[in-house]
């Protein structure tokens, strides 16, 4: 692919200021198709950079326009040989480490994040999840149908607030404890997102962008939202 085709496939995914998910994943193949060398990564972002700015000039929202390039340059990386560096992080509570790691991935998510949670009653991330949804990342939540009625439970709130919301419909536990953020990042763990998982509970999440494990986790989250529809 030339550099003026790739331009002009990138010109298209900015029509409506937004890296889609089908957008992103429409992508993803193309460059794992054509499998670019290094240089020629290069060459894509420098065709980004300068797509980023001549969209400057006529573009009111100019942050939507970084925002764009952002998630373009992230997926132009270089990847190895075995595939990308795997990043892991983990963090542990009592304590502010676990909620402030899950608001901190909430407020840098670009395009999608997917919550698979048997419950959610903590109001500082749950303010973060609507501010999220209101920047127009697409938000989808899967909870245990059971826990929703419960004092403090926030799943009400934030489906008054738009988030879209499914509940399991078994007459067991969905009990699931994970969210995927843009599709890269998955986070998973013990902890609950409630007060008491950060103010008094022995809980764990774990941060990482294993690939494979991010797919894995996307597609039991796509077939529980199918099967909750």
């Amino acid at each position: 692919m030339t550099p003026q085709e790739f331009r002009s496939v990138l010109s298209q995914t900015f029509d409506d200021e937004v890296l889609t998910r089908s957008e992103r994943r429409a992508l993803t193949a193309v460059l794992k198709e054509l499998k670019p060398a290094e240089t020629e990564l290069d060459v894509y972002r420098h065709e980004a950079f300068d797509l980023a700015r001549e969209m400057l000039t006529s573009t009111p929202d100019q942050k939507k326009v970084i925002d764009w390039l952002e998630d373009v340059v992230r997926l132009l990386k270089p990847a190895r040989e075995n595939g990308k560096a795997v990043t892991t992080e983990a963090y542990f509570s009592p304590g502010n480490k676990c909620r402030n790691r899950i608001r901190s991935l909430l407020r840098q998510s670009r395009s999608s994040v997917d919550i698979c949670l048997f419950t959610i009653t903590d109001n500082e991330i749950s303010d973060i999840i609507a501010e999220t949804h209101n920047r127009k990342v697409q938000v989808r939540i899967i909870t245990d149908d059971e826990k929703v009625d419960d004092a403090g439970s926030d799943i009400q709130r934030l489906l008054h607030a738009g988030v879209e919301v499914r509940l399991d419909s078994s007459p067991y536990h969905m009990h699931h404890k994970f969210a995927l953020f843009d599709e890269s990042i998955l986070l998973c763990g013990s902890y609950n997102w409630t007060r008491s998982a950060a103010e008094k509970n022995e809980e764990n999440i774990v941060v990482l962008n294993d690939e494979h494990l991010v797919t894995k986790f996307g597609t039991v989250f796509n077939e529980l939202w199918d099967q909750y529809a």
